[in-house]
């Protein structure tokens, strides 16, 4: 198991980095370098000693120093398309898509992206619809609102006292 980077390399981080507990001071879950950041490899480990393990130093994120996985990392230098969303996260369908002519996700249709593939023309997303998986470019993707969907399944009648 031989590292990509070198210490002192400048590397992109290309998913967002949230606390997974092992960062001090921070809630877990709370964001601590937002995907497309630059920072120089400091150090290098490993993990369960099956998974490289980064040190990374974000200058311009207020000097943090994370441990990042190997396959969160790409070279600086390395072509980078900004994407709009990241894998995990629920998008909803802006129109109907259909495969050979059958409708497999009609507009409104809640999916997962479940991965990115990152093109000079933008970015293509890998997304689970119900209708099936399906590769769709950002444009007919928008996120997902989950408190305009928990009010649309809240009851609004009242309960006498």
């Amino acid at each position: 198991m031989l590292p990509q980077f070198e210490i002192g390399q400048t590397v992109r981080v290309t998913r967002n980095v949230r606390n997974d507990g092992t960062f001090p001071g921070m809630d877990v879950g709370e964001l601590l370098i937002r995907r497309g950041s630059t920072g120089y490899v400091r150090n290098i480990g490993t993990f369960l000693q099956d998974q490289i393990i980064y040190t990374v130093h974000f200058f311009d994120n207020g000097g943090l120093m994370v441990g990042c996985r190997e396959e969160e990392l790409i070279d600086a230098d390395a072509p980078w398309t900004p994407s709009k969303f990241e894998s995990r996260e629920k998008v909803r369908c802006t129109c109907t898509l259909a495969v050979g002519g059958e409708i497999r996700v009609r507009v409104g249709d809640i999916g997962e992206v479940i991965k990115i593939v990152r093109h000079e023309s933008g970015p293509i997303y890998h997304v689970s619809f119900p209708g099936g998986f399906l590769q769709v470019p950002e444009d007919v993707l928008t996120a997902h609102d989950k408190k305009a969907e928990a009010d649309a399944t809240t009851d609004d009648t009242e309960t006498p006292a």
